[in-house]
């Protein structure tokens, strides 16, 4: 078995684990559909961090903006936004039918995660030109910066914040917001499995392992990184999105801009190993499930605990838990070609070299 079916099974068994998980745990079912979206965080970030080498501490602006963006789309197709903010939710007087919430939905998921792309452009043109820790600075001041002006714009809510709509009665939300977020993290890990089949995943890797070098050779690298950034914020914000309606309530710092979120979805890729396509989402099953034992079992204590099990990764698995199987069973990661050979082709007293070329 060559590592693409491999890797068509993995993902197919994943899919199959997640149609059946409101029957498996329906008392999880929120749980599980954030431990969706913290998939497709992780993978979003990666793609910046672990495929282009540029470490952003920002992309929660992009999770902002998408919740932000969304919630307006939704209320906007039925009532006045400012009314609606202003009286904290409506109450009972802004009501919102199983019609108006899907078309809300439809609109919303999608146009907050291409206001999302627009501003990673737009940042994009302003912060690139930086490298190293003067990149990731800047975007950490400016997620700080965005959050304090949401703080303050009366429309979406400032310091209250702003509650979604809610959903009618006959309708199952947690169910609804679970499979949107299985949904999207189904067709980001698609997307980036097609992406890093292409020559655009050698431009960013090349910008990660010598960007001067990658200049001098004639590549686009602001182009290619500002692409980079654009598709990372574009599931960024559609993450936001859904996790703005199954919260039911958008608070500036602790939810939209939270930089307790926006560290973990860096600890969840450096957790399963940067630069890969199945570390992210290995990083954030093993982050997830351990962080809701910890708030579960050591609470008061969950922390410490949280910290301690970054302490013990980076001293143990400083390549992720992708790199340190890739160390210690090498031949599960050969080229496609030595696994797909047929034992008919091999020339008589070759199996030894065969071997050394697992090896």
């Amino acid at each position: 078995m060559n590592r693409k079916m491999a890797q068509l099974l993995a993902l197919a068994a994943l899919f199959g684990i997640g149609l059946l998980g409101p029957w498996l745990a329906p008392s999880y079912i929120s749980q599980f559909a954030q431990l969706w979206l913290f998939i497709v965080l992780a993978l979003s970030w990666d793609i910046m961090g672990g495929q282009t080498g540029y470490n952003s501490f920002g992309n929660i602006i992009f999770f902002g903006i998408g919740m932000y963006v969304s919630a307006v789309a939704q209320v906007g197709l039925v009532w006045p936004v400012a009314e609606y903010t202003a009286a904290k939710g409506g109450g009972t007087e802004f009501v919102f039918n199983a019609d108006q919430i899907h078309a809300g939905l439809a609109l919303g998921i999608p146009l907050g995660g291409l206001v999302a792309m627009l501003a990673a452009i737009v940042l994009g043109a302003l912060l690139l030109g930086m490298r190293g820790h003067y990149f990731a600075i800047a975007t950490l001041g400016l997620a700080v910066a965005t959050a304090e002006l949401a703080a303050g714009w009366d429309y979406i809510g400032a310091g209250s914040g702003m509650v979604t709509p809610t959903l009618p009665g006959d309708m199952n939300g947690p169910v609804l917001f679970y499979y949107l977020s299985l949904g999207l993290a189904i067709v980001t890990i698609l997307v980036f499995a097609w992406v890093y089949s292409t020559r655009f995943r050698l431009a960013i890797n090349a910008i990660r392992d010598d960007e001067d070098k990658a200049e001098a050779l004639g590549h686009h690298t602001t182009r290619n990184k500002m692409t980079a950034w654009a598709i990372s914020a574009l599931f960024t914000g559609m993450a936001g999105a859904i996790y703005g309606n199954l919260s039911g309530f958008i608070d500036p710092h602790d939810i939209a801009f939270n930089a307790e979120i926006g560290v973990w979805m860096i600890l969840m890729a450096i957790l399963g190993g940067k630069g890969t396509l199945w570390g992210p989402i290995i990083g954030a099953i093993v982050f997830f499930i351990s962080k809701e034992l910890f708030w579960t079992y050591l609470l008061g204590w969950q922390r410490v605990a949280l910290g301690l099990l970054i302490v013990i990764i980076v001293v143990f698995f400083p390549e992720g838990i992708m790199g340190w199987v890739r160390e210690r069973w090498p031949h599960l990661f050969a080229p496609p070609h030595l696994d797909d050979e047929e034992d008919d082709e091999t020339p008589a007293g070759a199996d030894e070299d065969k071997e050394a070329a697992h090896a």
